[in-house]
């Protein structure tokens, strides 16, 4: 399984230009790849104080993002996996959205272990943990804060996964970010494929990094800041 990862920081209220230079990146990103990754929360920004200012920028599985990308994964043949805010009717979540090589929504996986800011405004998910099978592998997706929850990782190490797909906005903080995944992910023995974004957003900072881990071995990596894009053979 070939497989990107796309770091990248949005700027806050452009939302429509934000999905344009992901595209840029997805572009650079999938050609020759299976599986392509973009951050958690991808076009919009971390930080929403209350369910009314996330809710002006989310969206439904086939809105804007979808649009957006769902082109270039048929273009490239790629499966793509993007964080999102999912206006869900009466509910809200931190979603990641899964665009299969025809171009179509194949699922949208909820956040189920929430970060504290997420509780200002997203419920916890309620999706289950869904993994996806493909004609180069077999993938499950995780976001962020689910990588400390003992049953996702339970879960990942029992799903056969060849690759983890892992939207993430990782904040900044001490201590080495890629060993703490090494240790979150003993026993899995899929590569997980973390998109972060980077740099200050209101009273956090976010760590970038971007990186492809595979039992412990770093095959690809990004920066501490900037826009990225990393590949891998698994």
């Amino acid at each position: 399984m070939q497989v990107s990862a796309v770091q990248f920081k949005p700027r806050r209220g452009q939302k429509a230009a934000a999905l344009q230079a992901l595209g840029a990146l997805v572009d650079q990103a999938a050609p020759g790849a299976d599986l392509v990754v973009l951050p958690e929360m991808a076009a919009i920004g971390y930080l929403f104080r209350t369910p009314a200012a996330a809710r002006a920028v989310a969206e439904a599985p086939e809105g804007p993002t979808f649009q957006a990308l769902a082109p270039l994964a048929k273009a490239h043949r790629a499966w793509l996996v993007a964080g999102f805010a999912e206006d869900a009717g009466p509910r809200l979540y931190n979603s990641a959205l899964v665009i299969d090589p025809d171009g179509a929504v194949a699922g949208v996986y909820r956040k189920t272990l929430l970060f504290p800011p997420d509780y200002w405004w997203a419920e916890p998910g309620d999706s289950g943990y869904l993994a996806f099978d493909t004609d180069a592998g077999r993938f499950g997706v995780g976001i962020c804060m689910d990588l400390n929850d003992d049953r996702f990782v339970t879960w990942a190490r029992s799903a056969r996964l060849d690759a983890l797909a892992f939207p993430t906005n990782w904040v900044q903080e001490d201590g080495d970010v890629w060993g703490y995944w090494r240790a979150r992910l003993h026993g899995v023995d899929g590569a997980l494929v973390a998109a972060n974004t980077y740099g200050p957003e209101g009273p956090i900072a976010f760590r970038g990094l971007s990186a492809i881990l595979r039992r412990g071995e770093v095959l690809a990596s990004a920066p501490a800041t900037g826009d990225a894009v990393i590949r891998a053979a698994l």
